[in-house]
């Protein structure tokens, strides 16, 4: 919720602020920091199951769609994968909703993290993990369908080697170690891709314990 942020980050000086909070203080929930204000805003999914959660918010710049996302994890509370059914019926449910933007051209991004690591290359940790949630097959056959549908993940679109991940687990010497896993995205339509410029994960961006992910887009994106 905004009102646990500190005061400075409720509306930093100078960028427009909005939220999509969860009814539980704490637990999850999505923002958005814009220098520009967006033309529109829609807060959620239309379904309490996941709004609930500050699962989604969506935002336009022009002809730009943001799609800023907080992908659930498949865990749940004593790690026994109860929450996958939940996880996988919010990646259909989004989809769905994107499914004529990304017929009709328009020029979408999906953000945020999807607590998915799409192929062995995006985990240090592969053959370890392959029964874990962010790595099961149904999570990955999930996101492979975004992709087989015509999404595009922008960071393998520029970066073919392995080696970069955007989290790891709060244990001592993983980060640093660079023990990870890649399940934080930015996935462009085929309309926003060609206004993609670059991609990147910045893992020495210290405060959390996900890493920032970022594209860099041509201005004439929302024009």
């Amino acid at each position: 919720m905004p009102e646990q942020l500190p005061r400075a980050l409720v509306k930093p000086r100078g960028f427009h602020a909005v939220y999509a909070p969860a009814t539980r203080p704490g637990y999850s929930g999505v923002g958005m920091f814009a220098r520009t204000a967006p033309d529109a805003v829609d807060i959620g999914l239309g379904d309490p199951r996941f709004d609930d959660e500050g699962r989604l918010l969506t935002a336009r710049f022009g002809k730009l769609t943001i799609v800023n996302g907080y992908f659930p994890n498949g865990n749940g509370k004593a790690r026994d994968l109860s929450r996958i059914p939940y996880k996988l019926e919010f990646y259909r449910a989004l989809h769905t909703r994107l499914d004529r933007a990304l017929r009709d051209g328009e020029r979408v991004l999906v953000l945020g993290d999807l607590n998915t690591a799409h192929e062995d290359i995006d985990l240090a940790r592969p053959s370890d993990n392959r029964k874990n949630s962010g790595f099961r097959p149904e999570e990955r056959d999930e996101l492979r369908r975004w992709l087989g549908s015509g999404w595009v993940d922008t960071f393998r679109h520029f970066t073919k080697e392995g080696g970069h991940y955007s989290w790891w687990a709060q244990r001592p010497g993983l980060r640093e170690r660079n023990v990870g896993w890649r399940i934080d995205y930015v996935l462009a339509s085929p309309g926003a891709l060609p206004f993609v410029r670059s991609a990147a994960i910045h893992p020495k961006v210290q405060g959390s314990d996900h890493c920032p992910v970022s594209v860099d887009l041509d201005p004439l994106v929302v024009l």
